[in-house]
C-alpha cells in the first residue's frame, strides 16, 4: 500500500482519503484470486506483507529478542499467546509456528489468526492444512487422529470483524502479543460513518486494547503512517498504551528528509488498571 497524496487533518491528526483498499469487497476479490492461484500452484501462498522491506523477519527477530534468556526475557516461548489481526493468508503465524531459536526451542503458546474476509480465512486454512502435512512428513511425531502437531504451537483461524463484532471464545484471558501488519493501514482507508460515530481508527484502538493482556504488547507495522502519526492515533492520553520499543529498518533520504518505508512500533498496555 502507498500513502495517498491528499490528506486532511482532524483534531490534530491526519486522515487519509478513503480508498478501495479499505473495503471488504476489495479484499474478498483479492483472496478469491489468491485461492485460485494456490489451487493452480500449491507453492504459491500469496502476498507476504511488506516483503520488500523484510518486515516479517524483522518483527520475528524482535520477538526472538524478547524471549532470549540471556537478555530481557520479556516473553516466555512456552506459553505466550499471539493474535494476528487481519491474518490474510496466515503467513506470519505459520512462520512463527515453525521458527526455532538457537537452541531449537519453538513458540508453543496458542497462535490465533482473525480476518474479516471469509475468503482470507479459507485460504489460510488451505495453506495451514498443506503446511501441517509437510511438518507431519518431516517430523513424524504427530499423534494419530489429532489435528495438532506434537511439539508445535496450536494454531487456529477465525472470521472476525474487529470493528463490529465481539471476540469469540478464542480470546480467553487475552494475548501476550497482538500483531498487526497492515490492518490498521487498511482501516485508515475506510470511509468514515456520517452519523457521528467514532472514526474507524479510533474504533480500532478501542477494540484492540482489551485484547492485550496487561503489561503485554501490540506490535504494529505500517507503510501509511510515520511513527509520530501512529502514536497520535494509538497512544491515548489516558496512557492505556505507551511506546515500548520500535524496530529499525534501512533509511532513505529524499528532499532533505530521512525516513523509513515502513514503521514497526511495539506498544505496551498499562500494567495496572486505572
Amino acid at each position: 500500500m502507498t500513502q495517498p497524496e491528499d490528506t486532511v487533518v482532524q483534531e490534530g491528526r491526519k486522515l487519509l482519503d478513503p480508498s478501495e483498499l479499505g473495503t471488504k469487497n476489495y479484499w474478498e476479490a483479492a483472496y478469491d484470486r489468491e485461492i485460485q492461484n494456490h489451487e493452480d500452484d500449491t507453492e504459491d501462498e500469496g502476498i507476504i506483507w511488506f516483503d520488500e522491506s523484510n518486515a516479517e523477519d524483522t518483527v520475528l527477530d524482535k520477538l526472538d529478542e524478547y524471549s532470549d534468556a540471556s537478555g530481557r526475557a520479556l516473553l516466555d516461548r512456552r506459553d505466550s499467546r499471539f493474535l494476528d489481526l487481519g491474518t490474510g493468508n496466515g503467513h506470519m503465524l505459520f512462520e512463527l509456528r515453525e521458527r526455532e531459536d538457537d537452541e531449537g526451542g519453538r513458540w508453543s503458546g496458542d497462535l490465533v489468526g482473525v480476518d474479516y474476509s471469509p475468503r482470507s480465512v479459507e485460504l489460510a486454512r488451505q495453506i495451514d492444512e498443506q503446511r501441517r502435512a509437510a511438518l507431519q512428513q518431516t517430523d513424524g511425531d504427530v499423534s494419530a487422529g489429532t489435528s495438532d502437531l506434537s511439539g508445535y504451537a496450536n494454531l487456529s483461524l477465525h472470521v472476525w470483524d474487529l470493528l463490529s463484532e465481539t471476540p469469540g471464545d478464542w480470546l480467553q484471558d487475552g494475548f501476550d502479543v497482538v500483531l498487526d501488519k497492515g490492518t490498521f493501514d487498511a482501516i485508515s482507508l475506510m470511509t468514515p460513518e456520517t452519523d457521528g460515530s467514532p472514526h474507524p481508527c479510533d474504533r480500532y484502538r478501542q477494540t484492540v486494547i482489551p485484547l492485550i493482556k496487561r503489561g503485554r504488547y501490540l506490535v504494529i507495522t505500517s507503510c501509511n503512517w510515520t511513527k509520530n502519526e501512529l502514536l497520535e492515533w494509538l497512544v491515548p492520553q489516558d496512557g492505556e498504551l505507551v511506546l515500548f520499543d520500535e524496530a529499525r529498518y534501512p533509511t532513505f533520504t529524499f528532499g532533505g528528509k530521512t525516513g523509513q518505508s515502513v514503521v514497526t512500533l511495539v506498544l505496551q498496555r498499562r500494567q495496572i488498571e486505572a
